[in-house]
């Protein structure tokens, strides 16, 4: 299937490559069907991935692995939230977290109090909130992103 992508131009998108989110995600919940999409031809390559709207070619959200930006990252959740999912294992669990890229690239953020929990075996996903006190909803990142580019050499 083609689809109209804001970043990427048309994009020739095999079915199984298609997110279900029942719930849609936070501001977009009309939308239900993603796609993720790579800067880099090497997917382990890329530091930033983009959460793209199948239904709305404008809605691309920059979404990064939380482990790049915090190496202990946990978050409580409610398991009845997760159960739409199906079952859940490290192996078939994705977590991303949406990244806030203003202007002033010193001013990027990620939320760490919302997560993006995705089955890659079933295809469906969902956005969380995070029980932990100590995860906030800006969390500045350009350090992080900065050193991630140091060791890739860029």
């Amino acid at each position: 299937m083609l689809v109209k992508t804001r970043y990427f131009g048309e994009v020739d998108l095999d079915d199984d490559k298609i997110l279900t989110f029942d719930e849609g995600i936070i501001g977009f919940e009309d939308l239900k069907r993603f796609t993720l999409l790579f800067n880099n031809e090497n997917e382990a390559n890329s530091s930033i991935i983009w959460l793209q709207s199948v239904d709305e070619e404008m809605v691309a959200l920059p979404v990064i692995n939380p482990f790049h930006v915090m190496t202990d990252y946990n978050p409580i959740v409610e398991d009845e939230v997760l159960l739409p999912l199906g079952e859940l294992n490290e192996e078939n669990t994705v977590i991303f977290l949406t990244l806030t890229v203003p202007s002033n690239l010193k001013d990027m953020t990620t939320n760490l109090k919302a997560p993006i929990v995705i089955n890659v075996e079933t295809k469906k996903g969902c956005q969380v909130i995070a029980e932990n006190p100590e995860y906030v909803v800006k969390y500045n990142i350009y350090d992080v992103i900065q050193q991630m580019k140091e060791k890739k050499g860029e």
